[in-house]
């Protein structure tokens, strides 16, 4: 069996269809009970974020894995394969693990050293462990991962500045207004990166900032543990007419402002400028309305040429990460092997103890009467023969698990064992 990841981020597809190919919090568990129910796959992980739709799967065949994720993601999306296969990314076994550790290193981030990413991974384990769809086999793996993850920003300085899409966020629409001071500000959704960014904005110190939220208890409690005001999704059209700076970043599955919506704000502001900063997936805002007159419209596709505008300072850094995670590669392919071949070799000693046992009881009655001492020296006599007859196979197949040699071996002791 393999460990096998297929997906498609912001480097492989346009954001209109990595916004297609989204998966919310409302429907990953039938996700994950329909990826983990296709034929070729016994384990199954969902991870879906603003830059990312990746399925981690343990598979019994790769080539019928592969077709049946391709088909998974053909019939979630309403999409035929033939309009994304070629954009689609798919690595196994070793290559698969490596993706996933650069992936909660931060590596693989349109922000590089990305605080967020390791918390977004670690929901999306959680929710399929919650869901029974994961086995021993993606546990061991994503545990393994998060741990690498925390190591990279704790060890080497990839999470240094802008360490977050939320302050990313933040930081383009500085640049952009020349300074937040002094600026009226409305952020829209208070999830995890909504609450980033009113974290960034009151570390920028901006006094004043306007929550909205769909759920009206969350906006209240950001806005009062952070500060700011809370505002009422019936009021948003009256307080986009007052702002200067509109972030968002909701989960919602449609567009929260439709092109018609910026139009009527556009008239309120009375030929007002307003900056539109908006880093959902999908989308919250309607891309037309970039050609409204005095909108200036960011998203997902601005912050990450913004982001690679400040990544020379990280290249030092990401070597770093990319040593350390092939330290840890080694060290996941070693633990992850013993683990394969345990089984095997406890019932190997198992089948030797059988074996040891029941000659014992067979040659019991030519032994006569024993003491006490007697049983004792011929029970440690016969298990340590036993133990040393097995311990070179032990050994051997333990220091070639993993490898071709070690498959050969196993299936040789299989064999000879009826193991």
């Amino acid at each position: 069996m393999s460990v096998v990841v297929i997906g498609l981020n912001y480097r492989s597809v346009p954001l209109d269809l990595l916004e297609r190919m989204t998966i919310d919090d409302s429907r990953l568990p039938k996700a994950l009970h329909d990826v983990s129910s296709r034929e070729h796959v016994s384990e199954a992980v969902v991870l879906s974020t603003c830059n990312r739709t990746e399925i981690y799967v343990v598979a019994e065949k790769f080539h019928g894995a592969y077709a049946d994720l391709r088909n998974f993601l053909s019939e979630m999306a309403y999409l035929p394969p033939e309009d994304f296969s070629d954009h689609l990314y798919v690595q196994y076994d070793d290559d698969a693990v490596a993706h996933l550790f650069a992936v909660t290193s931060g590596l693989d981030s349109a922000v590089v050293g990305e605080a967020e990413i390791l918390g977004q991974v670690r929901r999306a384990w959680e929710r399929a462990q919650a869901e029974g769809t994961t086995g021993s086999s993606l546990n061991l793996l994503f545990r393994h991962a998060l741990e690498v993850g925390k190591r990279a920003r704790t060890e080497t300085g990839i999470s240094r500045n802008i360490a977050s899409v939320s302050t990313a966020a933040v930081a383009m629409a500085a640049e952009r207004l020349g300074s937040l001071v002094g600026k009226r500000i409305l952020v829209l959704g208070a999830g995890e990166m909504g609450e980033g960014m009113v974290r960034a904005l009151a570390t920028a110190g901006v006094d004043d900032v306007r929550i909205a939220n769909r759920t009206w208890d969350r906006a209240v409690e950001l806005a009062e543990h952070l500060g700011g005001r809370a505002v009422r999704l019936a009021d948003l059209n009256e307080s986009l007419a007052e702002v200067d700076l509109l972030l968002t970043s909701t989960g919602a599955s449609s567009m929260m402002l439709e092109h018609g919506d910026l139009a009527r704000v556009m008239e309120a502001r009375d030929g007002r400028p307003v900056l539109i900063v908006d880093v959902a997936v999908p989308r919250d805002v309607d891309p037309q309305a970039a050609n409204l007159q005095g909108v200036t419209l960011l998203d997902m596709d601005d912050l990450r040429a913004f982001a690679e505008a400040g990544m020379n300072e990280r290249r030092r850094e990401m070597v770093a990460v990319e040593a350390m995670i092939a330290e840890e590669l080694e060290r996941f392919v070693s633990v992850s092997s013993a683990r394969e071949v345990a089984p095997l070799v406890a019932g190997l000693h198992e089948r030797g103890e059988s074996v040891r046992t029941a000659e014992l009881e067979r040659y019991r009655a030519r032994l006569g009467e024993l003491d006490d001492r007697q049983v004792d020296v011929i029970e440690a006599l016969t298990k340590g023969i036993v133990a040393k007859l097995l311990h070179d196979p032990t050994v051997g197949l333990k220091d070639a698990a993993g490898s071709p040699r070690g498959e050969r071996l196993a299936e040789a002791l299989r064999d000879l064992f009826d193991l």
